[in-house]
């Protein structure tokens, strides 16, 4: 990383670059450094840039607010104003780390911090599959409701950060400049990483990483992709039986599985929708008033699963901050996809930096969109922040004052 930079720039960028991988380990580091970095910048007299998506990404926050002001109860929604925070991520890494090195390295440190969070969680599936015959019950039931988490606090979180540091990966992997002595390594860290993917058993995240890598091998090399489907039946084949199982409940779900009460947080999105279309019931409102809105032919009790929210981004943010807020996070994010892939039509032919921080970013924002049919995943703050990450990256590729080829 270059050293000609003035001290407090310096310090920003490597407070930016903990900020930006710290996240795999701790969220409480990960935001103390963004708070310092945010400082650091400020006093350092750099100028405070956004990428082109900040027009999109203010009527999102303003959308938010507006919300909330006409919720009836602004003091429940306060938590996701407070979340606010977590998005100058996109500020700090798109004012910081305009450095070729630093955004190299900062995803390949994803790669190793996510391989050593893989190995964590490789540990905690046999300790779990082991205490499941123990204690005499079936392993598929035990451990569906207690998977792996890694270093994280919940398997959700630990399978998106995982897809999202092997989709980066792989993207280095397959479109910039080589590293041949050092290969082995990075295709080691993807082969821990897509096993810890499969053994977290989060069905939504096995989608959104095939559609991610259907995406990059296409644009690496187009006739590989038949081997993608032979690669999901060997993973079935050698899967242990839990594994299986779980592959299984996609076409015929158990009672232990998730589908049940998903269909019903869905059909109760809906008439939150319905009923309040233009500015939803406020930041956290499906949370507080959720039962008010379960449809009257379900039975109760309901299923059991996790009622907080919808698990669905389309439903969740329509629900909370009505269509209009939820169509401008669309927009924002077709926005992303159509400036990746305009930029990607510009480059020269061969591998580069910028090619794969841009493949790397549709991929992910793909990933984002498949898995958030079933999960409400940019709620979570780590999962927000890892996105924000990567798009910051693939912007600042667009930029020509970045030497980042």
């Amino acid at each position: 990383m270059s050293t000609s930079r003035p001290f407090l720039s310096r310090a920003a960028l490597w407070l930016t670059f903990g900020s930006a991988t710290a996240i795999l380990f701790s969220i409480a580091i990960s935001q103390i450094l963004l708070g310092l970095a945010l400082a650091v910048l400020f006093f350092s007299g750099d100028p405070l840039r956004l990428p082109r998506i900040k027009w999109a990404l203010a009527l999102f926050l303003l959308g938010t607010i507006v919300s909330l002001l006409f919720s009836g109860d602004p003091a429940a929604g306060l938590p996701q104003i407070r979340k606010f925070y977590v998005f100058c991520e996109l500020l700090i890494v798109f004012s910081c780390l305009r450095d070729r090195a630093a955004i190299r390295w900062l995803f390949l440190t994803w790669a190793g911090f996510g391989s050593i969070d893989a190995l964590r969680g490789f540990v905690q599936f046999v300790a779990k599959i082991r205490q499941a015959r123990q204690l005499g019950i079936n392993a598929y039931d035990y451990y569906v409701a207690e998977r792996i988490t890694g270093f994280t606090s919940h398997w959700n979180t630990f399978s998106a950060e995982q897809m999202f540091a092997f989709i980066m990966l792989v993207s280095f992997l397959f479109f910039a400049p080589t590293m041949r002595k050092r290969v082995w390594i990075w295709i080691l860290c993807a082969a821990l990483m897509s096993l810890a993917v499969l053994l977290a058993e989060t069905r939504g995240v096995w989608i959104a990483t095939v559609v991610a890598a259907l995406y990059l091998v296409w644009f690496w090399k187009r006739k590989l992709v038949l081997l993608v489907p032979a690669c999901i039946v060997v993973a079935f084949l050698l899967s242990p039986q839990a594994i299986r199982e779980r592959f299984e409940s996609l076409l015929r779900p158990r009672q232990s599985d998730s589908n049940a009460f998903r269909l019903v947080t869905w059909r109760t999105g809906l008439r939150m929708i319905e009923a309040h279309p233009w500015l939803g019931l406020g930041p956290e409102g499906p949370h507080y008033q959720f039962e008010k809105w379960v449809p009257p032919d379900i039975p109760r009790p309901l299923p059991s699963g996790w009622y907080g929210h919808l698990h669905n981004i389309y439903l969740q943010y329509a629900a909370e901050r009505g269509i209009p807020t939820m169509l401008v996070m669309m927009w924002m994010l077709g926005q992303i996809v159509f400036d990746f892939w305009r930029g990607i039509g510009k480059l020269p032919p061969g591998r580069s930096n910028r090619r794969f921080l841009l493949h790397g970013g549709i991929a992910v924002v793909l990933a984002i969109l498949t898995e958030g049919f079933v999960e409400y995943n940019l709620g979570d703050s780590e999962v927000l922040t890892m996105f924000l990450v990567v798009v910051a990256c693939g912007y600042l590729a667009l930029e020509k004052d970045v030497a980042i080829e």
